[in-house]
């Protein structure tokens, strides 16, 4: 593959990359500049003047202009070099202690060296806590301990598979917008029901749903309800870190060009406003309504829905001078964008 290289042809462009490479790769850049000062010092002022503002004997001045000449002026040569041992220590660790950890982590696999270090003090042995926790880094790059895998049991094939979790780096948000959602559990006689809410920000319009599933089957389900009937734009959402809202609830997230921001762990002040509102259906209409939430959640949702749209046109909010939500978001629109957003609401 050919390059293209706009400094070709001029003078000295050569030895400018080359110099650059070797800046680049200098293990302490800002000792060889500093050592680079210090030699044009000895040259204007002499060795003495030297010892005595930087206190640099004459034998290393001596030996950095030597380091130079060999390598032909090259600045890296004063690149200081690596102080690291050549032959380090190698920590000394009895057979028998190796073995007792060994057999203890091949049948309690999640034992800790906190936990292991007092089993292992209570058979007679003298380690502590932090000595027990290097043995095992030492067998784990050894490979010496088992290594447990996740498997899922395919109900259709009856084959296991390795499970493969994939770590998000998660975003926390900074200015309060957008939605935030959550989940609302009740337990009515014996039955488990799952209630997702959401609630914007800035505009408090609100909507709700009730499952039978507490899956991120039913988060992205949800999700794609709420972009449905919600009469504006949404780009960015905050959830709790539960597990509902992972995997199938991510993806969802991706395919509809969502940001998706996760709270701190126990920190439910940070998802404040869907807090407040989950009091609220929950005062005003979960708890008047729990036998049909129990016997009949699509009926619950329809009934649901009437509520849904009371709170969002009728109900007034005093954050909103007290106003309806969809009556302060009218206010908010232009003569045109009015007759173009209408709020659609489904089961």
């Amino acid at each position: 593959m050919a390059y293209f290289n706009k400094f070709k042809g001029t003078s000295g462009w050569l030895y400018m990359w080359e110099r650059t490479i070797r800046f680049r790769n200098m293990r302490n850049k800002q000792e060889v500049e500093r050592r680079v000062k210090i030699l044009d010092f000895w040259k204007k002022h002499g060795a003495q003047a030297v010892e005595d503002a930087f206190s640099i004997s004459r034998r290393t001045l001596f030996r950095w202009q030597a380091a130079l000449e060999e390598r032909h002026g090259h600045l890296d040569a004063l690149d200081p070099k690596s102080t690291a041992p050549k032959e380090r220590r190698r920590r000394n660790v009895l057979p028998e202690v190796e073995d007792f950890i060994v057999r203890e982590r091949t049948i309690h696999p999640h034992l800790g060296k906190a936990k292991l270090a007092v089993i292992m003090r209570a058979e007679g042995y003298e380690v502590s806590e932090s000595y027990v926790g290097r043995v095992i880094g030492d067998l784990k790059k050894r490979n010496l301990l088992p290594q447990h895998r996740k498997l899922s049991f395919q109900a259709k094939t009856g084959n296991h598979t390795e499970t493969s979790q994939i770590r998000r780096k998660k975003l926390r948000r900074i200015h309060k917008q957008g939605m935030e959602l959550d989940t609302i559990i009740r337990f009515i006689d014996g039955t488990k029901r799952y209630i997702l809410t959401a609630i914007d920000v800035e505009k408090k319009f609100a909507f709700a749903g009730a499952y039978t599933s507490h899956s991120s089957k039913s988060a992205a389900d949800f999700l794609r309800r709420v972009i449905e009937v919600c009469p504006f734009e949404i780009d960015e959402l905050q959830t709790d870190n539960g597990s509902e809202f992972a995997k199938n609830f991510e993806e969802a997230c991706i395919l509809l060009g969502l940001t998706h921001f996760n709270t701190h762990v126990r920190s439910p002040k940070e998802n404040a406003f869907i807090e407040r509102f989950n009091r609220t259906i929950s005062e005003d209409f979960i708890m008047l309504n729990r036998p049909l939430l129990r016997d009949n959640v699509s009926a619950f949702n329809l009934k649901m829905v009437d509520w849904l749209l009371w709170y969002n046109t009728v109900r007034p909010h005093e954050s909103l001078g007290m106003v309806s939500p969809l009556r302060y978001i009218v206010s908010t629109l232009t003569v045109g964008e009015c007759q173009m957003w209408w709020t659609r609401t489904g089961a």
